[in-house]
């Protein structure tokens, strides 16, 4: 465990949520300015493969990175890309359940919830709430 990675390492840990390589990157420059962009790839690889954090390729284009490696369940919202995790135990029976239909040698699962964020969520309602009151205000400046 080289300092860049046990930094790296801390800076996951410290995000509220599970930051992508970019997100990381800039934290880390903040510690460590020399650090390049190919190394953060390079060490978030190498912490995932020792089991230090797990990487989460969710439905969205950039892969995040979370600190918790319990198996445990996530949502994403499709507006912004924001992961967060679900204060919920996971349902081991599934795989059980899975076990016994198909011929796959089930050994885990991953859970992902998609919807709006409450921050997302909010700024909806804010446009739809203006949206509704526009066409009467235009109607009293006429």
């Amino acid at each position: 465990m080289t300092r860049q990675r046990r930094v790296i390492l801390e800076e996951i840990r410290r995000f509220d949520g599970h930051p992508t390589a970019d997100e990381v990157y800039e934290a880390v420059r903040k510690r460590l300015p020399r650090i390049s962009m190919s190394t953060i790839y390079r060490d978030l690889e190498a912490l995932c493969e020792w089991g230090k954090i797990q990487v989460l390729e969710v439905g969205c284009s950039k892969k995040h990175f979370d600190a918790d490696t319990n198996n445990h369940y996530h949502a994403r919202c499709i507006r912004c890309g924001r992961v967060t995790n679900l204060p919920v135990q996971p349902f081991t029976y599934l795989e059980q359940a899975f076990r016994d239909l198909c011929d796959y040698k089930v050994i885990g699962h991953r859970l992902e919830l998609i919807g709006l964020c409450p921050d997302c969520l909010k700024q909806q309602k804010e446009k739809q709430r203006q949206a509704a009151t526009e066409p009467v205000e235009a109607d009293k400046k006429g």
